[in-house]
């Protein structure tokens, strides 16, 4: 038994040390291997795999809305990202530079694409003449590249896998509009899918997008208390239409210059997932997410009959995403691994169930056991799997709720800042010297300012001069 618990004794516990808990899971549950270029993983199979789950699923959703995926150069010329000067200045300390093709300097520095705004407004202002042109809903996946100084796994790469849409409205009204529907497609993924609760709001003018007018987020709360900014949906107005020149003539013969948008979500979601659902035996995946939903055991394999059981049964379970472990490995083994790796269920099976007519289902997050029958398997395991991934959003929902504080008192948000890791709702008054007061002496930065917004006081949390907005402040990676 002592090889069966190696697994997971290596993991250190999420008690003793955060951090390094979190990059035990992402080890040993094999998602990620680090690569010889600092700051780059490599996405191994299992962590490849939820990747491909998340793309699938997000895909769906973005095309229901009309979107179209495209794919831009990862090369940006430096006259066109000096186009948008805000834009620029905001990314220029991440931009990693190619300055030399095959053994000749280039004539001009090319960026490695940090995000695709300019590649985006170039095309856009090349094939956008008429109002009959409009919208454009353009989408993309690939990766993008920021030259980070401290990396981490999932959450802060200097190479990374995201998505970015860029589109293109008539109007300013129809910019919004699509801003904050695609950020309630994020949300609804995040709390449907990735069984992940949110705070949906607006980001200050200090936290916003380099070259954005309004940059909408949706943040979610780690099981340390710290904040996660999952993702980003940003009204680029009209600012980067008139430094490329985007004009379309209307319906009244006029000349007029676009209305921009821009939102994304990157593998950092994983992150997400593994520090709001994990524990200390390893990855917990919600089973609409989860590349393996049922993982099947046979018990005493070489006895007769049980891996031709294990077979029918993975074939009578084909709505599912199903996996016989029929490996030499002791069973002990086997349930540690597939904990390790999250796998919702585990479906046990050997010589004394099959003459039963059962078999065992064990649930990942509560270890519950039924013993069910084999008639009826496939239409109680779907009930599970719902039950699990309704279970889980309700866990972390709960888990928001329980550290998310109000104060409207600067001395006890700063000991609140201090003593109970979570979010804090205070009041703001718009000034960014209170923004930066509150980052120095609380170390708290503004999450957002909720669509669900309170008064909890007239006056500013750290100033006292009338509030204008309530925020939602906190620790974030």
């Amino acid at each position: 038994m002592a090889d069966d618990k190696k697994m997971v004794e290596s993991i250190t516990s999420m008690d003793e040390d955060f951090a390094r808990w979190y990059t035990d899971i992402v080890k040993k549950a094999d998602l990620i291997e680090y690569s010889g270029i600092k700051g780059c993983m490599i996405l191994k199979p299992a962590g490849y795999a939820i990747w491909e789950n998340i793309q699938k699923e997000l895909d769906g959703r973005f095309k229901a809305t009309g979107v179209e995926n495209v794919y831009m150069p990862m090369f940006i010329p430096e006259s066109l990202l000096n186009k948008e000067k805000d834009h620029v200045e905001g990314f220029a300390p991440e931009c990693a530079w190619v300055t030399v093709g095959g053994q000749e300097e280039l004539q001009e520095r090319l960026c490695v694409r940090p995000t695709s705004e300019t590649l985006f407004c170039d095309l856009y202002s090349r094939i956008i003449s008429s109002y009959r042109d409009l919208p454009k809903l353009y989408n993309q996946w690939c990766s993008v590249v920021r030259w980070e100084k401290t990396t981490r796994p999932f959450l802060r790469t200097s190479e990374f896998l995201w998505q970015e849409g860029h589109t293109v409205h008539a109007t300013a009204e129809e910019a919004e509009e699509r801003t904050i529907q695609m950020l309630n497609v994020y949300a609804d993924f995040f709390e449907q899918v990735l069984a992940i609760p949110l705070v949906k709001g607006r980001k200050t003018d200090k936290e916003k997008f380099a070259g954005a007018e309004a940059t909408y987020t949706i943040e979610a709360l780690m099981h340390d208390g710290k904040g996660l900014q999952c993702g980003t949906s940003h009204n680029f107005g009209d600012g980067f239409a008139k430094a490329f020149d985007m004009t379309y003539t209307d319906k009244d013969n006029k000349i007029k210059h676009v209305h921009q948008t821009s939102w994304g979500v990157s593998t950092r979601m994983i992150g997400a997932i593994i520090m709001v659902h994990g524990d200390n035996d390893g990855l917990v995946l919600p089973p609409r997410i989860a590349p393996v939903q049922v993982a099947i055991i046979p018990i005493q394999q070489k006895k007769e009959g049980v891996l031709e059981t294990a077979a029918a049964l993975k074939e009578k379970l084909g709505a599912f995403r199903v996996k016989v472990d029929d490996s030499d490995k002791s069973p002990g083994w086997k349930f540690s691994e597939q904990e390790m790796r999250g796998i919702p269920l585990r479906v046990e099976i050997g010589p004394k169930d099959i003459e039963k007519n059962q078999a065992v289902i064990v649930r990942r997050d509560t270890r519950e056991k039924v013993f069910v029958s084999l008639d009826e398997i496939d239409t109680k395991i779907g009930e599970i799997l719902e039950k699990m991934q309704s279970d889980m959003f309700e866990r972390a929902k709960a888990h928001l709720e329980a550290h998310t504080y109000e104060s409207t008192d600067w001395d006890d948000f700063k000991e609140k800042a201090d003593t109970k890791p979570g979010f804090i709702k205070a009041m703001w008054c718009g000034e960014l010297d209170c923004e930066l007061k509150i980052k120095e002496e609380a170390g708290l930065s503004s999450r957002c300012m909720p669509f669900a917004q309170e008064t909890l006081s007239d006056k500013c949390i750290c100033c006292g001069k009338p509030a204008k907005k309530l925020v939602v402040w906190g620790k974030a990676y």
